[in-house]
Formats: C-alpha cells, structure tokens, sequence
C-alpha cells in the first residue's frame, strides 16, 4: 500500500454518485490501495493523502457545485499529486451515449490540474425524484432501465487506478521479508 490513501472524493445529487465512488474505494482497497471515500464538501485538507479520485454526478452537461468547489479549493494540491476524474451520467448506458459529451468542466478539470483520465459512467434515475423533470424521467423509464451503473466497468477502472497508484508507490516489505510468489 502507499504510505498514504488516496481519498476519493464525490458530489451526489440523489446517492447514486456516492455508490459509485464507494464501490471505487472498495475495489481499490481489494486492489491492495488504501482508499477512502469522502463527500468532497468535507475535505478540508489533501496533506493525508497520496492521490485522489473526485467524481461528480452530472446534470445537464454540468458537474455539482460541490464538486466544483473541492476543484477550486484545493487547485495547487491537486495539480501537485496524481487525480483522476469521474462522472455519473446520462442514466442511460454510456455505450448508448457514444456522443455524449465530457462535462466542460471535466475537460477543463484534466488540463487544468493535470488529470491522468476522466471517464464517464452510467448513472441511475433517481429514486427520489424532486422535481418535474425527475419524476416524469422516472415515470417514463422502464425499472429495468433506470440503473446504468456497469459495476464490472466501474471495479476494473478502479482496480487500473490502484495499480498505477501502487506503482508510483510500491508496497514496502519489512525488513528481513521474503518477497510474495505471485511477485
């Protein structure tokens, strides 16, 4: 593990935001990479962590605010260690979206901080629909088609993001080990 986590840092409107990025930190962890994940309006301080993955749930090609602010909050500690970006949306699959656009603000996000990646996944309609247009979107979608999150997708991308950041850090062995036969 690096001798420091990496946080991984959310925005999420209806929870389906926060289920991915926790199940981004679970996959990282199984992956051997101490990871946390956070809502990014409570981050204070980047000082405790070694990388980090912020994502954001994405609504008319906008990031939230929340994640938008961590950006701005913490620019020079960010482009100072290794970021990848995500986001959660459309609600359709994203294979159905092939032109879906990156939200400006990731695109600006990757060259501004120096963001290794951004990827899109899937999002969720939500269940708790709090305005019109989320209750006709919940109305009008079939219940089988109201989940695009591909947690396969979501565990490989999140595992490749632990390997690049144990190879940045590679575990220390104590003193006298003997390295792992899978090593």
């Amino acid at each position: 593990m690096s001798t420091l986590p990496v946080l991984v840092a959310y925005a999420s409107k209806h929870s389906a935001t926060a289920e991915i990025a926790e199940r981004i930190a679970a996959a990282m962890r199984e992956a051997g990479c101490d990871a946390q994940a956070r809502p990014a309006a409570e981050v204070d301080d980047l000082s405790a962590y070694a990388a980090v993955v912020l994502g954001s749930a994405v609504y008319a090609k906008r990031w939230q605010r929340d994640a938008r602010a961590f950006a701005r909050r913490h620019r020079a500690a960010l482009r100072a260690m290794p970021v990848w970006l995500f986001s959660s949306g459309p609600f359709g699959a994203v294979q159905e979206h092939p032109t879906a656009p990156t939200p400006p603000v990731a695109e600006r996000l990757v060259k501004e901080l120096g963001a290794r990646e951004h990827v899109m996944f899937g999002g969720r309609v939500p269940t708790d629909p709090g305005n019109f247009v989320e209750r006709a979107m919940l109305k009008n979608t079939p219940p089988e088609r109201r989940d695009a999150r591909d947690w396969p997708v979501i565990e490989a991308w999140a595992r490749g993001v632990a390997a690049q950041v144990a190879a940045r850090w590679p575990r220390r062995r104590p003193r006298g080990a003997t390295p792992d036969a899978r090593s």
